[in-house]
C-alpha cells in the first residue's frame, strides 16, 4: 500500500513567496536604476537627481528586506511589507496629483504606473497571506 501525503502547505505559500520575491527584485532593480542613472532620469522624469538617489537607496534596502522576508514569509513579517506597499502606492498617487517635485508628463505617468505596480504587489501579497 502506498501512503498518500499532501503538500498543500508549500503550494499555498508559493504565491506569497513569489509575490514577495517579485516585489523584492523589481524594487531593487528600480532602486539601482535610480542610483546609477539619476542624472538621465532626472531630465526624463523632471525630478531632482538627489531625490532619485535617495529614493534609489531606500528602494535597494527595502528590496533586500523584502527578499529576506520571502525566505521565511511569516504573517508578522509580511503584514508590514503589505502596509508599506499600500502606503507607497497611495503616496505615489498623491505625489503625482500634487505635482510634487515638478515632474514632466512622463514623470507623472511613471509615478502613477509605479504606484499601480506596487499596489499590485500588495494585492498579491494579501492573496498569498489568505492562501497560506
Amino acid at each position: 500500500m502506498v501512503a498518500m501525503t499532501t503538500t498543500t502547505a508549500p503550494a499555498r505559500s508559493s504565491l506569497l513567496r513569489l509575490a514577495l520575491r517579485l516585489d523584492a527584485v523589481v524594487t531593487a532593480a528600480n532602486g539601482a536604476a535610480y542610483l546609477l542613472a539619476a542624472p538621465l532620469l532626472a531630465d526624463l522624469l523632471g525630478l531632482p537627481a538627489g531625490w532619485l538617489r535617495g529614493v534609489g537607496a531606500f528602494l535597494l534596502l527595502f528590496g533586500a528586506g523584502v527578499w529576506a522576508v520571502a525566505a521565511r514569509p511569516a504573517p508578522s513579517a509580511v503584514v508590514p511589507v503589505v502596509a508599506a506597499n499600500a502606503l507607497w502606492a497611495t503616496g505615489s498617487l498623491a505625489v503625482a496629483a500634487a505635482g510634487t517635485g515638478g515632474p514632466t508628463t512622463v514623470g507623472t505617468v511613471w509615478i502613477v504606473l509605479q504606484g499601480v505596480v506596487v499596489a499590485g504587489f500588495a494585492a498579491l501579497q494579501v492573496a498569498g497571506l489568505r492562501r497560506a
